[in-house]
């Protein structure tokens, strides 16, 4: 719903683009797929619903507070409330092909879509090392090519 003000869906979405993940700057928790659903009622309240990696996150407080402050400071809107969901469960196939890349460019991480998994340098064919990683979403492979250790995103 948008409000009867100017404050539109689409610019507490612009806003909320704008919130990168703390583990990976740069890249907008929009582009990861967090952003599950955008409200606004007509006394210009806010609800934000997100969906998590898992749920045990360590960055979902932050995130949540990031978001707030952004999404604060767009005209008219006079509350804030951020609610991380259960369901849907968030997937790999929710990042965008934007993200994609500059998790391979920037942080040496590729996404795991099928049992293949890509070094993101090279392109060459990786080998699982550790099925858990820095946390529950992330598996570590090594490139068989360039040896380039890499994070794997995996659902």
């Amino acid at each position: 719903m948008t409000s009867n003000n100017s404050t539109s869906i689409q610019d507490i979405h612009t806003a909320i683009n704008t919130v990168n993940d703390p583990e990976y700057p740069g890249i907008s928790i929009v582009d990861l797929g967090l952003l599950e659903n955008i409200e606004i009622n007509t006394a210009y309240e806010v609800l934000v619903e997100l969906i998590p990696t898992f749920s045990g996150c360590p960055a979902l407080g932050v995130i949540a507070q990031d978001i707030e402050e952004v999404v604060r400071g767009v005209p008219g809107v006079k509350k804030v409330d951020v609610q991380w969901l259960n369901t849907p469960v968030w997937t790999v196939d929710r990042i965008t092909a934007k993200a994609k890349e500059d998790l391979a460019e920037n942080f040496t991480v590729a996404v795991q879509i099928n049992e293949r998994v890509e070094c993101p340098r090279c392109k060459s064919m990786t080998d699982k090392k550790s099925h858990f990683g820095p946390s529950r979403c992330r598996s570590i492979h090594l490139c068989r090519n360039c040896r380039e250790v890499i994070e794997v995103l995996r659902d």
